[in-house]
């Protein structure tokens, strides 16, 4: 009698690659969600190409249009994914069961948080290259080499932790619908009052400090900044890792899976 070639082998898989694995479904799901979609591309694509053909409608302040309208919509695709669309999907799925079964799962739940974090990344890739080869198109002239790439990088993720955490402090402590409507609302606010297409320049001094440490502005200016040519401003930088400390603190403190 031969011995058998196949010896079982139970027992989860690397950490690394059940983060990998859950990550690409979550990048499945998002795209098969047409909502979602919208939030991810459509409504930044509508502001950009409205926004840079609409003549003087809204006040840009100084500069081309389009160098000043692009950065803004870039930050706005980034909080839409990494905000709106997470808190969402992630009150929705708390709702349901999902989370609680998941976190019973051989994929841990920091492993979970992971899997979230890195997919919301792939998204944004996509979307800040759909986002800017518009801008590119319409006439946007970002300034720079390898440092505006790298700050930008840095900003983006800096800003992606910021709103991940605020959505996940949401969808962690509100009910399904609650964190619907709150979510919605925030993104309106922020869109209007928070500095992402109307730049900081444009709204009266007696907001700019207000303003300025809000998120959106910290994204939203930085990106500016970068792209115009004058380089990196830590501070907001700072303003967006605050932001993600002390949300992410609250959400790991008062996070319920079900």
């Amino acid at each position: 009698m031969t011995a058998l070639s196949f010896v079982p082998a139970p027992g989860a898989n690397r950490l690394l690659r059940m983060v990998a694995a859950h990550a690409r479904m979550e990048v499945v799901l998002l795209v098969r969600n047409g909502e979602q979609l919208l939030l991810a591309l459509g409504i930044p694509l509508l502001l950009l190409v409205g926004g840079a053909t609409s003549g003087t409608v809204v006040d840009l302040g100084a500069g081309r249009r389009i160098d000043v309208l692009t950065p803004g919509v870039l930050a706005l695709a980034v909080m839409s994914t990494a905000f709106t669309s997470l808190a969402i999907a992630t009150a929705f799925e708390r709702r349901y069961g999902v989370l609680k079964r998941l976190g019973a799962s051989p994929l841990p739940r920091e492993g979970l948080l992971l899997a979230k974090v890195a997919a919301l990344l792939c998204v944004e890739v996509v979307q800040l290259g759909v986002i800017g080869a518009a801008g590119l198109a319409l006439g946007w002239q970002p300034h720079g080499g390898f440092a505006t790439v790298a700050s930008l990088l840095v900003l983006v993720v800096a800003a992606t932790a910021a709103f991940a955490s605020l959505g996940l402090l949401l969808a962690g402590t509100l009910r399904a619908e609650a964190t619907l409507a709150a979510a919605n609302l925030v993104y309106v606010v922020l869109l209007v009052v928070g500095a992402v297409v109307v730049p900081l320049a444009s709204y009266p001094d007696s907001l700019h400090t207000a303003v300025s440490v809000l998120p959106s502005a910290a994204l939203a200016e930085g990106l500016r900044d970068v792209c115009s040519g004058a380089g990196m401003q830590w501070w907001r930088v700072a303003v967006l890792v605050a932001w993600a400390v002390v949300a992410g603190t609250l959400t790991a403190r008062t996070f319920r899976w079900e």
